[in-house]
C-alpha cells in the first residue's frame, strides 16, 4: 500500500468513524425525544384514569377538602411542555444524463444513487419530517437527462433510505413524459416509502397531511406554467391536456389574482379541515440563475403567508437565493427560502460556467408548539451550506458535500483535490445569506427575535 493510498485509507475511516459518532448522536436525540414522547402519553393515561376514577365514586367521597386544594395546587404547578418539530427541505433532485451515468453499475446492470447521499443522510434523517423537490419523472424504460427527465426508479430508493418523508413533484419537468409518466411518477415515490405532493391520482386532494411528533403537518406544493398554446396550459412547453389539468398544481403569474390565489387558499383550507396544525408551502418559481427574487416570488410568497403558511420553501433558479422573514396581517412571522438551489445535478462550472448552480442547501425550520392551544412559540430557521462534488475519470462520481465543521475531513475531497471550490462555495453562501442562518435564527411570535428585538430583514406581508 503506498503512501497516498493509506493517506485516503486514513482520512477515509476518520470520515466513517465521524459519520458513525454522528449517526449515534442522532439516534440518542431520537431516543430522547421518543421516551418525552412516552412519558407524555403515560401522563395523559394516568390523568384519564384519575378522572374516571373521582367521576366513579364521587369526588366528595373520594377526597377530603385538603385532598382537593392539594391536587388543585399540584394541577396549576404542572405546566404542559411544548412539542419541538424539526423540518427540513432541500431543493432540486435532478438527473442530468451523467448524473445517471454515474450510478450505473456495469457488474449489475442496474443503478444505485445511494452514494450521491452519504455525507448528507445523517442531517437528512435527523429530522422530524424530510421534504425533497424531486424534478424528474419516473416513466420506466430507458432513463434519460435532460429535456426530458425519466430517472431510474431506484434514485427513488435513494432519496427514501436517505431520509425523505415527503416527495415534492411539482415541478416545470412535472410532464416532461406526459400524463402517464407523470402517474407513474406517484406510484415509484410512494413504494419508495415516500408521500408525494404536487401532482395526484383522481380523487385524491391536492395537497397532503402528514404527522410528526404526533403534529399534524399540512404541506402545499404549486409550480408556475410557462406558456398558453392554443388556450392549453404548458409546464415547460409541454402541453398539459384535459385529463391531467385536474391532477397538477400550477399556477399562472397572470392569473394569480383571479382564480390561482383562490386555489392556494382552498388547498390551506382544507388541510386545516383535514387537521392540519402546521402549514408548509413549497413554490417552484423565479427565473433562472438569478440569485435575487424577482416581485413575482415575493408577490406570491407575502399572499401564501398571509392565507395560513408558516414556513414557505422555494426552488427552480437552480442558484440560491436570499431568505426572509415576513410578518403577516394578524401578526404571524413566516420564514421564506426563496431558493433552495439544487441539492444534486449535473450543472457546474464545467458545463455552464457558473459555479453556483454547485450550491445549495438544506433548509430547516425548529418549530415549539404549544399543541393545548395550537400556538406557535417560536420557529428557528437555520442551513447547513452544501456542495455538488463531481470527479473521475470514464464514470463520474457525484457526492453531496455538507459545508459545515467537518468540511476537511470530508473523504470526496480528499479524493477529488477539489477542497478549495468547496471553500469558495462556503464563502460565496456565507456572503450571500449571512452568518446567522448557518448557527440559527431564532423568531418569535409577533415579528420579534428571541433577544425581544426587531427582526431584521422582516417586512409586513401586507
Amino acid at each position: 500500500m503506498d503512501e497516498r493510498t493509506r493517506r485516503e485509507r486514513s482520512l477515509w475511516e476518520d470520515d466513517r468513524a465521524r459519520a458513525e459518532a454522528r449517526a449515534k448522536k442522532n439516534a440518542a436525540i431520537k431516543k430522547r425525544k421518543q421516551q418525552m414522547k412516552r412519558r407524555r402519553i403515560i401522563s395523559m393515561i394516568v390523568a384519564i384514569v384519575l378522572i374516571f376514577s373521582l367521576v366513579s365514586c364521587g369526588f366528595k367521597a373520594c377526597t377530603s377538602d385538603k385532598d382537593q386544594d392539594n391536587g388543585s395546587k399540584k394541577k396549576a404547578n404542572k405546566k404542559e411542555e411544548a412539542v419541538s418539530i424539526s423540518l427540513l427541505c432541500v431543493g432540486d433532485v435532478m438527473a442530468h444524463s451523467p448524473n445517471i451515468k454515474g450510478a450505473y453499475d456495469d457488474a449489475t446492470g442496474t443503478y444505485d444513487f445511494t452514494r450521491n447521499y452519504h455525507d448528507v443522510t445523517a442531517y437528512i434523517s435527523e429530522a422530524d419530517l424530510a421534504l425533497c423537490n424531486v424534478e424528474t419523472t419516473f416513466k420506466g424504460g430507458n432513463p434519460s437527462g435532460y429535456p426530458l427527465f425519466n430517472a431510474p426508479d431506484s434514485l427513488a430508493t435513494a432519496l427514501a433510505g436517505a431520509g425523505f418523508d415527503v416527495a415534492i413533484t411539482a415541478n416545470n419537468h412535472m410532464m416532461d413524459t406526459g400524463h402517464d409518466g407523470m402517474q407513474r411518477t406517484l406510484q415509484v415515490l410512494r413504494d419508495a416509502g415516500m408521500a408525494t405532493v404536487g401532482s395526484r391520482y383522481e380523487g385524491e386532494k391536492s395537497y397532503t397531511v402528514v404527522e410528526a411528533e404526533g403534529v399534524k403537518i399540512g404541506v402545499v406544493a404549486y409550480t408556475y406554467e410557462t406558456t398558453f398554446a392554443g388556450g392549453s396550459t404548458t409546464i415547460n412547453g409541454n402541453p398539459v391536456y384535459e385529463k391531467s389539468e385536474s391532477l397538477i398544481n400550477s399556477f399562472s403569474y397572470h392569473d394569480l389574482e383571479s382564480t390561482d390565489y383562490a386555489r392556494m387558499q382552498a388547498d390551506i383550507d382544507g388541510a386545516k379541515a383535514d387537521g392540519a396544525e402546521i402549514i408548509v408551502c413549497y413554490f417552484h418559481w423565479g427565473e433562472e440563475y438569478q440569485r435575487e427574487p424577482n416581485m413575482w416570488q415575493e408577490s406570491v410568497a407575502v399572499a401564501a403567508a398571509n392565507m395560513g403558511a408558516d414556513v414557505i420553501f422555494a426552488s427552480h433558479p437552480h442558484v440560491l437565493q436570499g431568505t426572509d422573514v415576513l410578518t403577516t396581517n394578524d401578526g404571524r412571522s413566516v420564514p421564506v427560502f426563496y431558493s433552495m438551489g439544487n441539492f444534486i445535478s449535473n450543472q457546474r462550472q464545467e458545463t455552464l460556467n457558473n459555479r453556483y448552480t454547485e450550491q445549495g442547501m438544506i433548509a430547516r425550520v425548529d418549530i415549539e408548539y404549544m399543541k393545548s392551544t395550537g400556538e406557535i412559540l417560536s420557529k428557528t430557521m437555520s442551513i447547513v451550506p452544501t456542495w455538488v462534488d463531481k470527479y473521475g475519470s470514464g464514470k463520474p462520481v457525484y457526492a453531496i458535500v455538507p459545508l459545515d465543521e467537518n468540511l476537511q475531513y470530508n473523504y470526496d475531497l480528499s479524493l477529488s483535490g477539489h477542497m478549495s471550490r468547496a471553500q469558495q462555495a462556503l464563502e460565496d453562501i456565507r456572503a450571500l445569506v449571512g452568518d446567522e442562518l448557518l448557527s440559527g435564527k431564532t423568531i418569535l411570535t409577533g415579528g420579534q427575535n428571541d433577544d425581544g428585538t426587531e427582526q431584521s430583514g422582516s417586512q409586513q406581508a401586507a
